[in-house]
């Protein structure tokens, strides 16, 4: 009991140090990383996946949040089946609610669906049981063990739970971001962002200044 007292107050001292690094250097530098340093990934718990491995060949692996849009996710749906490419998509769970025949076609077209919570929440700024709850309900529309947390925000009693659930949960990240949501950089840049690397890229529904 006192070792894992310990081990939790220490968990809880990395978290705090990484959240303090982060707003330190990004807040006062850029708002957002579009590649995810490696000292910052090394902060988090063994078990969440940053990175895909690398291929024989170069390739990106494409990730796409927030969706079912009504909109974005048929677009994008239409790109992807023209170049026979496949993606992932973590899925709110509200918006697969409110858009289950767009959801069915991105599952039906061979796309893996996965857990991005109900309704988008904060972990930073949500309880662990409620966040745990909120991932439960999306759970319930979306049959996934897969997830990536809102924003990237998680704590670390978050990522423990999770990872030691009877039936484990994979908690994907990114190590590329396409900035698609930053209206002040074109989506040739975009596409700098995500070119030429072995990754796992995050983009967003909708998707506002991408043009696949």
């Amino acid at each position: 009991m006192v070792a894992g007292a310990g081990c939790n107050k220490a968990c809880s001292l990395k978290f705090s140090i990484a959240v303090f690094l982060y707003f330190s250097l990004v807040c006062t530098m850029v708002s957002y990383w579009v590649k995810t340093p490696r000292w910052f990934r090394q902060l988090f718990p063994k078990g969440m996946v940053w990175a895909m491995p690398v291929e024989t060949v170069p390739a990106v692996y494409l990730t796409f949040d927030d969706g079912p849009h009504p909109t974005a996710t048929p677009f994008v749906l239409d790109q992807l089946e023209k170049y026979n490419a496949k993606a992932t998509f973590f899925c709110i769970g509200k918006n697969v609610s409110e858009n289950p025949l767009i959801y069915d076609r991105l599952v039906g077209q061979g796309h893996t669906a996965a857990n991005h919570s109900y309704d988008h929440k904060n972990g930073w700024h949500t309880a662990t049981r409620p966040y745990l709850h909120n991932i439960l309900k999306a759970a319930q529309l979306i049959k996934s063990h897969s997830f990536r947390p809102p924003y990237g925000r998680i704590k670390i009693s978050q990522v423990n739970k999770l990872l030691q659930a009877k039936t484990a949960w994979k908690i994907y990240m990114w190590d590329v971001l396409s900035a698609d949501f930053d209206m002040n950089i074109t989506p040739e840049k975009c596409l700098e962002n995500v070119s030429e690397r072995k990754t796992c890229s995050l983009y967003h529904m909708p998707a506002t200044n991408i043009h696949l």
